[in-house]
């Protein structure tokens, strides 16, 4: 006799079951694999415990809301800010400036870095002036770049240039080291020139480290948005900032903070799936 046939269904079902089962064991598994749509699931729910016992801790009185306000006192803050006082015009100044500062320092960085690991003459020239002033503290250095630019635009621009630059050039560095020599040494066997040895071997070789040192020093360049929009600033994140801390104004500090945390975030999610587009064989 004929075997039955299946009920309809039922392993499209098994195997969404058994696809589920792998997904959420590669997440406590050592360097195991998930699918993207769980681990959005997981990020989404850990962020909805850590606000959830936030507002809880707010609304029972166990945090004063002077120092630490509750998610939906920010939320409300983050609201009124938004339409009344046109924190999209700051929110707009402040990247335009971070990005202006960012991709000035990449487009400097990344010549010299390589440049640096390439020829000793350029690494033994510049490296040591390099981890000398990347150890210098930016605050410190407010005072010389209003002396030397001013109170404009050039000395925002000029201060998260300063945190991000020293930094970048030196994983530039690093990057262009960590090449294989074996890839350079195949490349001259079949002929290549300097030239090509640069842009066909180096450059696609480092692409994906590369990729992942500008988003962490983006990162980077955030973070003195603060220190670079106290200077005579009148607009952008940081000026918003300051001026609420000044009047006490803590959940419209905490919507600023979530704000480039937010933006931050955004960019981060973007430049990753920029790498994937890009370095797909990884």
């Amino acid at each position: 006799m004929d075997e039955p046939l299946p009920e309809r269904g039922k392993r499209p079902a098994q195997g969404r079951s058994k696809t589920l089962r792998t997904a959420l064991g590669g997440l406590f598994a050592f360097r195991g694999r998930s699918s993207p749509t769980v681990e959005v699931g997981v990020s989404v729910l850990a962020a909805a415990i850590v606000l959830g016992l936030w507002e809880a801790a707010s609304r029972a009185g166990w945090i004063a809301p002077q120092f630490l306000p509750s998610p939906s006192a920010v939320l409300g803050a983050l609201w009124t800010m938004t339409t009344e006082q046109s924190l999209g015009y700051h929110i707009a100044v402040s990247t335009g400036r971070v990005w202006a500062a960012f991709l000035l320092a990449a487009a400097m960085a990344i010549p010299i870095g390589i440049l640096m690991s390439s020829y000793r003459i350029v690494g033994a020239a510049l490296e040591p002036m390099i981890d000398f002033i990347r150890y210098l503290p930016v605050p410190a250095l407010v005072p010389l770049s209003i002396i030397w630019f001013g109170v404009g635009e050039t000395t925002k621009i000029f201060l998260l240039w300063l945190g991000t630059f020293f930094q970048l050039v030196l994983l530039v560095a690093d990057d262009m080291r960590r090449v294989p020599h074996e890839y350079v040494e195949v490349a001259r066997t079949v002929g290549a020139n300097s030239r090509q040895l640069m842009w066909d071997v180096a450059l696609r070789s480092m692409g994906p480290t590369l990729l992942d040192n500008l988003r962490i020093t983006l990162g980077w360049c955030w973070t003195y948005l603060i220190i670079a929009e106290i200077v005579a600033a009148s607009s952008g994140i940081g000026y918003v900032i300051w001026q609420a801390r000044r009047f006490v104004k803590t959940p419209e500090v905490m919507a600023g903070v979530v704000v480039i945390g937010l933006i931050g975030l955004v960019t981060d999610q973007l430049l990753r799936l920029l790498h994937r587009r890009f370095f797909r064989y990884l």
